[in-house]
């Protein structure tokens, strides 16, 4: 469907020169900021109390446009140009579990929900916060994170798993040193978990502390060991932005070489191109500098050609 095909593209694609293109995907990025700062001042209690039916409108009218939004980004997604499955159930399906789609639903799913469940405020205030992780289609860094985050997220879990058992392991070794000096922060292991939190990730508030000369050796071993471990989930999402950095300037280097196979560009490949680097976050002399690697190549590689015949000299 041309409707359709034309809904994916002003909504899932940076058009440089299309002037409605461009109308659209400011408006929404002009209403993603004006939600974020109508919800801070809803937490101005005098603020709220004067303006909350001009806040309750407003809500309104966002949660109107955000799931007109959402609903044709579905609607549309199976004429996606990077969509493999052109099934109309599956492949929208597929779109709906995307990491982009899911924050596009949180951001409109707690209004529904306050029809059938009694949400309190300031919980549904920092759900509706989550609003601001739809700047991620108009932000490459955005962009990145999240798919390092879905891509390292295996990784992601089994660190997780182990601060969680380290965690559990603080808490009772702490508990059972501490327990009986100071009976009311270690009273109890979940108690003893805060204390662990804080020793684990070494940031060490003091407000609860070890007096036992056992409870203090165990602190320090606790305390080392939260150094390693709560830089384990930074190792790997750094190792996770380094392959997608390397995994963004392949692609800009297939396109490059694909478009240079004759040796010229023309002023569409050049938009192309020019696109490309803007969603996927390279810098113009970083892309410049790939340009200019993937001609010389291309030009030592050439075969070299008799200036009579032009036949390829070997």
């Amino acid at each position: 469907m041309i409707l359709r095909k034309r809904t994916a593209e002003l909504l899932e694609q940076d058009y440089g020169t299309d002037r409605f293109g461009r109308i659209v995907n400011v408006s929404l990025i002009v209403l993603i900021l004006l939600n974020v700062i109508a919800i801070m001042l809803e937490s101005v209690t005098t603020i709220y109390a004067r303006y909350e039916r001009a806040f309750w409108y407003f809500e309104v009218f966002s949660v109107v446009a955000f799931t007109v939004e959402y609903l044709a980004r579905v609607w549309s997604s199976i004429d996606l140009e990077d969509t493999s499955d052109r099934s109309s159930i599956v492949g929208r399906i597929k779109y709906m579990l995307t990491p982009l789609a899911l924050v596009d639903l949180i951001a409109i799913l707690p209004f529904y929900l306050t029809f059938y469940v009694s949400l309190d405020l300031r919980f549904l205030r920092g759900l509706r916060l989550l609003r601001l992780f739809k700047l991620a289609r108009y932000s490459p860094a955005l962009g990145a994170l999240l798919d390092v985050i879905q891509k390292e997220a295996e990784a992601l879990l089994a660190a997780l798993v182990v601060l969680l058992i380290l965690l559990v392991m603080s808490a009772g070794g702490i508990y059972i040193l501490e327990n009986e000096i100071q009976p009311e922060p270690f009273g109890s292991i979940p108690g003893a978990m805060w204390w662990a939190i804080v020793t684990l990730t070494t940031l060490g508030y003091g407000d609860v502390v070890p007096v036992t000369t056992g409870g203090k050796i165990f602190g320090g071993l606790i305390g080392l060991l939260g150094i390693g471990m709560i830089a384990l989930p930074a190792a790997i999402m750094a190792s996770g932005f380094a392959e997608n950095i390397r995994a963004r300037k392949q692609k800009y280097n297939r396109y490059a070489k694909r478009f240079l196979a004759d040796g010229v560009l023309d002023e569409t490949e050049r938009w192309q191109l020019e696109r490309l680097r803007k969603e996927l976050g390279i810098d113009s002399d970083e892309a410049f500098q790939l340009l200019r690697s993937i001609r010389e190549q291309a030009v030592e590689s050439a075969p070299t050609r008799c200036p009579h015949c032009g036949e390829s000299i070997e």
